[in-house]
């Protein structure tokens, strides 16, 4: 219990120590963000300098995601916020408007990386414009990479190619699984509840 108490208590310090340091000194914030828990954050913004990281590694529709919204509330004036991409900070034009009014409120800078575009807020209107063009352009070319999955994925269906991707078990879940089986349940429920198969499952009894 002391423990856990010293940890929280060295956590808290640490973090106001990161606050005091921002408030005094300009920073550059990197946000990476990917669309399923399967792809990697890690050849975003590679080889940029960065101060300080916010990735997000889920799905949305909308900008509810959580990191996205701590590193909005992280920055400030003088910081500039690195971005992979358009795409990457929004799913709609009225999203990413709204996010990098947001940053440039806070007299914050956003430099979209892909795209070679920093918005300061003391943009033109061309500057705004193209923005708002880039960013249909943007979401366009997503769904077209989509809808080329969904075709492949229905030619490969009707082929019988198609076989789904396999679920990976975290370490929770492999942790979750071997309590289960030590407590003699059914394996055909422990796979259900998890989400696998049977076969699945029996490939992670073998490796523990």
């Amino acid at each position: 219990m002391r423990r856990t108490i010293s940890l929280r208590i060295a956590w808290v310090n640490e973090k106001a120590m990161m606050e005091s340091k921002h408030t005094t000194n300009s920073q550059r914030v990197g946000y990476k963000q990917v669309s399923s828990i399967d792809q990697d954050l890690a050849r975003q913004l590679e080889g940029i300098e960065l101060d300080r990281v916010f990735p997000d590694k889920l799905s949305g529709k909308n900008t509810d995601w959580p990191r996205l919204q701590e590193m909005l509330e992280y920055i400030r004036e003088g910081d500039t916020v690195f971005v992979h991409s358009l795409d990457r900070l929004a799913r709609n034009l009225v999203d990413l408007h709204d996010i990098v009014k947001t940053i440039t409120s806070k007299k914050a800078s956003v430099t979209f990386v892909t795209e070679n575009l920093t918005f300061t807020g003391d943009d033109t209107p061309l500057s705004v414009l193209l923005l708002r063009v880039l960013g249909a352009f943007a979401r366009f070319q997503r769904m077209l990479i989509r809808e080329a999955q969904r075709e492949g994925i229905a030619i490969a269906k009707r082929e019988g190619a198609y076989k789904g991707r396999k679920k990976k078990l975290t370490a929770d879940d492999v942790a979750i699984m071997r309590q289960r089986i030590s407590a003699v349940e059914s394996k055909t429920q422990i796979a259900r509840d998890l989400g696998v198969s049977r076969k699945t499952l029996y490939q992670y009894v073998k490796a523990v």
